[in-house]
């Protein structure tokens, strides 16, 4: 984890597989760019440590190994669950479709992405691994601004106005 704690730190990246070459998974260009308060395990730790002490302005380009990453899939994480887990008024919801990702809440209250594996007449098995399991990760991008979070903020744990939760 960061030593650089209770910043907003807001940054335009783009994400990609492997190398900075590798294909694009995702981008905050022509979108808001990521808001986070450091130094509270928001943010993928390498990620975090990566640009926590850069400055406004500031051009980045790292890798992460998919261990430092979202980990190693792990068929673990390739689950049956009942399927009147899945009923709405006696029947099947339409969203439960081979492929799909689902969001799944575990006991914790915890919500989990599940991509809907196979369906049968009792169960539905869904894989909790991360989409990004088994990856390699590359970021490159810039920081849009860096300024001291507020006390409510560090009270809260997260951002607040713009591009954070509003309450």
């Amino acid at each position: 984890m960061s030593e650089v704690k209770n910043k907003v730190i807001s940054v335009n990246y783009n994400l990609h597989k492997d190398t900075a070459d590798g294909e694009m998974i995702e981008t905050t260009e022509g979108k808001q760019p990521l808001v986070f308060l450091s130094g509270l395990g928001q943010m993928i730790p390498d990620f975090e440590r990566n640009v926590a002490d850069l400055n406004t302005g500031d051009a980045f380009s790292f890798g992460i190994t998919a261990d430092k990453a979202y980990g190693k899939r792990t068929e673990d994480a390739v689950i049956e669950l009942p399927q009147d887990m899945f009923m709405k008024d006696g029947k099947l919801v339409e969203e439960v479709v081979i492929g799909n990702v689902l969001p799944l809440q575990d006991q914790n209250g915890q919500v989990h992405p599940a991509k809907i594996v196979s369906v049968n007449e009792e169960s539905i098995t869904a894989d909790v691994n991360h989409p990004l399991a088994d990856q390699d990760l590359h970021f490159t991008g810039n920081v849009v601004e860096v300024r001291e979070a507020t006390k409510e903020e560090v009270e809260h744990g997260h951002v607040h106005g713009p591009g954070g939760h509003e309450h």
